[in-house]
């Protein structure tokens, strides 16, 4: 079961977060089948954690990683719509933060393979 912000429960759904995956990399050069394996780790790390409730927030989070390490125009994307941004203040914050990784971590970004994808 997945807890929301709200505390609502519902049960997990993966096609939500291929969905939310594939409207993040919406013309962008990541290929399903990637979209398929960020899926297929999110869901590992769920089940890692064993027990029988995840928050929706452990997901997303997850989900930031993943896409962090792929594509990160993509990740910019989801970011926007899942962490709701209030102001271009805070957006602008966020691509800072992004800018600041990337120049401490610069083989991250050499590290992709073909199509987006993280080197595995």
């Amino acid at each position: 079961m997945v807890v929301k912000k709200d505390n609502r429960r519902e049960p997990y759904d993966r096609a939500k977060i291929i969905a939310g995956l594939k409207r993040a990399c919406e013309k962008r050069p990541v290929s399903m089948e990637t979209i398929e394996q960020i899926a297929d780790r999110v869901e590992a790390a769920i089940l890692e954690r064993g027990e029988p409730e995840v928050a929706s927030s452990f997901i997303g989070g997850a989900v930031m990683d993943e896409l962090h390490r792929t594509d990160q125009v993509a990740y910019v994307r989801f970011a926007s719509v899942y962490r709701s941004f209030k102001d271009i203040d805070e957006f602008m914050r966020e691509l800072e933060e992004l800018i600041r990784r990337r120049e401490v971590s610069p083989e991250a970004v050499r590290s992709r393979g073909k199509k987006g994808e993280a080197a595995q």
